[in-house]
């Protein structure tokens, strides 16, 4: 597997890397698996595929405190990032691993090796709902995929050192809910790792044995993905 150790200046252009090296492997311009890590400079909202902003998210609160709300490629709902988030993504080969054409499989095998990762740091760690990690019964990361014909894009969040409060500021409560979490607000079902962040790098790296650099990434293609879908509104506030 590859490692891309990159985090590009804006939202947009960060949401258009993870769809280009899902195309680039589509496409067989990319030979390996690829494992992604970045981490926002600013707060966002980031919203599912097919999520209703007005539904999920407090739009009038993001206009007022200048806090873009961005539509990513892949599904699920929404999900509030920045500085002490730390976002990873994994572009998978169908042809190396197939069990991964099964949707449930492919929660299992990422969301394995991301609880593995965590739990060299901390043990108790739980996969719960359809792609969530708690640390006991709260919340530490949230994932979501996209998939194509011969490769999946697996990315989620990991709530190292985040301000928690943001996300209740930001987000209604979500319109779909995983039965352990209870109906609890926000602020009561999400947590903090609270783990040195190049510990909790060195982890995944170490777990998805990313043992070399992905030194030809998709320069190019992000930026065009950029100009088409991440700088326009209308991708966006489709929905």
């Amino acid at each position: 597997m590859k490692l891309l150790d990159l985090t590009l200046d804006s939202p947009a252009e960060n949401l258009a890397l993870d769809e280009a090296l899902l195309e680039q492997a589509e496409a067989g311009k990319i030979d390996d698996d690829v494992l992604r890590l970045w981490e926002s400079r600013q707060t966002a909202v980031i919203i599912g595929r097919s999520s209703r902003i007005e539904d999920e998210v407090n739009l009038a609160r993001c206009e007022q405190d200048g806090v873009l709300v961005l539509r990513r490629c892949s599904g699920g709902t929404s999900v509030v990032i920045g500085p002490g988030c730390l976002m990873y993504s994994v572009v998978l080969s169908y042809e190396r691993n197939p069990a991964l054409r099964m949707v449930d499989a492919a929660h299992k095998y990422v969301l394995g090796n991301v609880a593995e990762a965590v739990r060299r740091l901390l043990p108790l760690v739980a996969l719960q709902g359809t792609s969530d990690l708690t640390l006991g019964d709260r919340k530490f990361s949230g994932n979501s995929l996209r998939c194509k014909r011969d490769h999946l894009l697996y990315h989620g969040t990991l709530l190292s050192d985040f301000p928690l409060d943001l996300i209740s500021r930001y987000l209604k409560t979500p319109p779909r809910q995983p039965d352990y979490r209870e109906q609890r607000e926000h602020r009561a079902f999400v947590v903090n790792l609270g783990l040195d962040r190049l510990q909790l790098r060195n982890a995944l790296i170490d777990q998805w044995n990313a043992a070399s650099e992905l030194v030809d990434w998709p320069d190019s293609l992000t930026k065009e993905l950029v100009e088409l879908r991440y700088r326009r509104p209308a991708w966006h506030h489709r929905l």
